[in-house]
């Protein structure tokens, strides 16, 4: 887009088309960076009223302490580690540690949260150096180029425009973390039989997860050297898909030629699947029928348990079976250990009853981090709006 091409009240630059009244400001222009000072990491500690400072590092708070470097509004920018470029922005009081930087000078007016947003916005992970150790340093900074409205009443606007959408992903991230808690005392609660159900008395049975399991299926892997035997026709879970779970999808895919060249067996949709070597205990359930590796269990129960109820019996295990596992760097859980592991039989129209309540409280989980997500986006596209001037506040 050349000069003439711009709307009235807009100008070109390097770095896109600005309010004609904005400029295009190295941030050494704007404020000067330092590192932030040596802490003891012996002394950090949990969040609570006698330590209230949170420390920030290269990779965001790191603990809390009672002291603090800075009192009031300050930006932190992560200098060295994998997650180095991260911007954070602290109300205050804040503890920096060396491991990130922070403003100790203001060349001119300037808004510490609009800042700390136009930082967001130009990704510092993109301009960081690129050597072993990612580090960004002062001169990097400083060389960093803003969208910079001179007005601090404008900086003041946008700031809180996208403040309160921060506070909004804020409170419904407090939300999702006190519906989670509240899953887990449920959990707690009913798959031990502490806490029955209305309309529900009948004696719970003890025994063993073998004792309600009709059979296991394993997997494998075809051959990598075979081209022939990867593609696009059966989606194959391995224990990575466990962390980026997709009911209908997973990271790679076999053909039918490498399903039957393999130890690997499809499992039918609606099979739950679980982890015998890493991430112990975690179960998936697929809504399409899958192939699995061998690190991967399917779990066939009996007629007299409940799919979903056996779920929801895992997730809440999930700690217990990892402290079976063996194995001095990947641990691995036995099938026989497995089997043996002590498990307390409700009666089956008690397990569905109980595995119903626990999906209605994942649905409204899952609502909310949508919610969430759809506003962590709408954000972004705040972001881009205000941060260019393209939408005026003021």
């Amino acid at each position: 887009m050349s000069v003439a091409n711009a709307r009235p009240g807009y100008k070109k630059t390097k770095e896109g088309v600005i309010p004609a009244d904005w400029e295009v400001v190295p941030l050494g222009r704007i404020a000067k960076f330092s590192s932030g000072a040596l802490i003891n990491v012996a002394s950090l500690h949990e969040q609570s009223s006698d330590y209230p400072v949170p420390v920030f590092g290269g990779n965001g708070i790191s603990g809390y302490t009672r002291d603090a470097l800075m009192s009031g509004p300050t930006i932190i920018v992560g200098r060295v580690g994998q997650k180095c470029g991260m911007v954070h922005f602290s109300e205050g009081p804040a503890w920096i540690t060396d491991n990130a930087l922070y403003p100790v000078h203001f060349q001119r007016e300037a808004h510490p949260q609009f800042l700390a947003l136009a930082l967001q916005h130009v990704r510092l992970n993109d301009v960081r150096n690129r050597n072993d150790l990612p580090l960004v340093t002062q001169s990097i900074l400083d060389a960093v180029r803003i969208a910079w409205p001179p007005e601090i009443s404008e900086q003041r606007a946008i700031a809180a425009a996208l403040g309160d959408v921060d506070s909004l992903i804020r409170s419904l991230d407090q939300l999702i973390a006190k519906k989670r808690d509240l899953k887990q005392a449920a959990m707690q609660q009913l798959l031990t039989g502490k806490q029955r159900l209305p309309g529900f008395d009948g004696e719970w049975r003890e025994g063993q997860l073998g004792d309600v399991i009709e059979k296991l299926v394993g997997g494998g892997t075809p051959s990598r050297s075979n081209p022939a035997y990867w593609g696009n026709e059966i989606q194959w879970a391995t224990v990575k898909d466990i962390a980026t779970f997709n009911p209908h999808w997973t990271q790679e895919a076999i053909t039918r030629q490498g399903l039957k060249n393999s130890s690997s067996n499809l499992i039918p949709a609606g099979t739950l699947i679980t982890s015998t070597r890493m991430a112990l205990g975690k179960a998936i359930i697929y809504e399409v029928d899958v192939a699995i590796n061998q690190d991967l269990k399917a779990l066939f129960p009996k007629q007299n348990v409940s799919v979903k109820y056996l779920y929801y019996w895992l997730e809440h295990n999930t700690r217990m079976i990892g402290e079976l596992g063996n194995g001095s760097t990947v641990k691995g859980i036995s099938i026989s250990d497995l089997k043996g592991i002590p498990f307390l039989l409700a009666p089956i129209p008690e397990q569905s009853a109980i595995a119903t309540v626990l999906s209605d409280m994942d649905a409204e989980i899952t609502a909310l981090e949508q919610r969430r997500d759809k506003t962590r986006a709408l954000k972004q596209g705040m972001m881009q709006e205000l941060l260019t001037g393209r939408i005026r506040l003021i």
